[in-house]
């Protein structure tokens, strides 16, 4: 399982701009802002800027300059890989160290996809270590808990990253065995101009 909501993207236009500095070319630029204030990529921009992506990394720096944040929850087993792209962003997380004995824990806490008695099990002896902890404070309860946490315990992230990490991300994701590396790759498809990330 993994949700992403409350997706910023911004700073097309001073990406843009700058992609134009080295030939100094800003007069061929038509993009503008609308009437709602939405930055309006124009056909001039647009072509230089997926012309270089093409060219490689090298020449499409100004991706690095379009900024992305949003929240993502996803099991731990997610979060170990999304790790592999840890160049150029930054998240911060709910706490295990603060919040794991703060209430008992559910189902809706974990990815499982077919789940069964053994993961009920699972969560029934989390909780009577939670409860444990709650009444005694007992630092060796706690750390029992932190090591019993199974991989398909969901975390919430409020991630930044730009549109490179997340062309990286999404071509060698894009058809991974885990199902959560698949449907993040979908929302990358529907981030504005996700062209720009997706053109091979």
């Amino acid at each position: 399982m993994i949700k992403v909501k409350n997706i910023s993207v911004y700073n097309f236009e001073n990406a843009l701009r700058g992609m134009r500095n080295p030939l100094e070319s800003w007069d061929k630029s038509e993009s503008y802002y609308d009437n709602d204030y939405v930055y309006v990529i124009g056909e001039n921009d647009k072509e230089l800027a997926l012309r270089l992506i093409k060219a490689g990394k090298e020449h499409s720096k100004f991706c690095r300059q379009i900024f992305v944040s949003m929240d993502i929850t996803a099991p731990d087993y997610w979060w170990k890989e999304y790790a592999t792209y840890k160049v150029s962003t930054t998240e911060n997380s709910t706490s295990t160290m603060h919040k794991i004995t703060s209430r008992l824990l559910t189902e809706n806490d974990f990815s499982i996809d077919k789940r069964d008695a053994i993961d009920d099990y699972i969560i029934y002896c989390l909780n009577i270590l939670i409860e444990k902890y709650q009444k005694t404070k007992d630092i060796e309860v706690w750390r029992k808990i932190i090591q019993k946490l199974p991989m398909s315990f969901n975390y919430l992230r409020t991630c930044t990253m730009n549109y490179q990490n997340l062309r990286n991300m999404y071509f060698q994701r894009r058809n991974h065995k885990l199902i959560e590396w698949r449907e993040f790759c979908r929302i990358i498809e529907r981030l504005p101009n996700s062209e720009f990330i997706t053109v091979e």
